[in-house]
């Protein structure tokens, strides 16, 4: 009976598929196997879940940002992401915008971590990494630099939002006064007096030296 059900099954393979048992059986197995690895990817078993939801408890809700207003580039420093308790800033332009929904990139050990609490506008210009360019001083940069900053800046502003502004350190220079009174030279004193020899000094003099004529008319 079995031999005889084997046989008709054969023959249906045969018939349906147009494969011999061997090639459909062995199609039979490795579609079963993909289906298999398909499903322990993709698939929602208990553990799977239970780990996902322990992954989504440990990452802390972010903060909705804080506006800080106007600060100084060495207090905009301690927003660099080592203190998990303040917001993560970044700076462009002089404009200081929160990035802490970007941690993975400007947080500790991101690839951008050491723009995070600096105004980096020269450096992102530049796509430099170095120390000397973590500044906002975007002087001498060439058009393509500037560009390239633009584009940085509209990135910004479309995808985060701006906290506050990096005051200007710009030194403000005033006229040096003593406060004490100068002193006149010699010069500037007798220049200040009036003079003897004025115009009616010089006619004083005049009329000394002339005879009147008068005088003349007795001579």
């Amino acid at each position: 009976m079995a031999v005889q059900l084997w046989e008709t099954l054969k023959e249906a393979i045969v018939a349906y598929t147009g494969l011999t048992p061997a090639t459909f059986f062995t199609l039979l197995a490795l579609l079963l196997a993909v289906y298999y690895v398909v499903s322990g990817l993709f698939g929602s078993s208990p553990d799977h879940h239970r780990r996902r939801h322990i992954e989504e408890e440990e990452i802390p809700p972010l903060r909705p940002p804080v506006q800080l207003g106007e600060i100084t580039a060495e207090e905009l420093k301690a927003y660099d992401g080592s203190d998990p308790e303040k917001p993560l800033l970044m700076a462009i332009k002089g404009q200081i915008y929160d990035v802490s929904q970007s941690r993975m990139f400007y947080g500790p050990g991101g690839p951008y971590a050491l723009f995070a609490g600096k105004d980096a506008s020269r450096a992102l210009a530049k796509m430099s990494f170095e120390e000397k360019d973590l500044t906002g001083d975007v002087s001498g940069l060439g058009p393509f630099e500037l560009d390239a900053l633009q584009d940085w800046e509209y990135k910004f502003m479309s995808k985060y939002v701006k906290v506050g502004t990096v005051k200007s350190e710009v030194p403000v220079t005033k006229p040096e006064s003593t406060g004490e009174p100068s002193e006149s030279t010699p010069r500037d004193v007798d220049a200040a007096k009036p003079t003897e020899d004025g115009p009616s000094g010089i006619a004083a003099a005049k009329s000394d030296e002339i005879p009147s004529k008068v005088d003349a008319d007795k001579e």
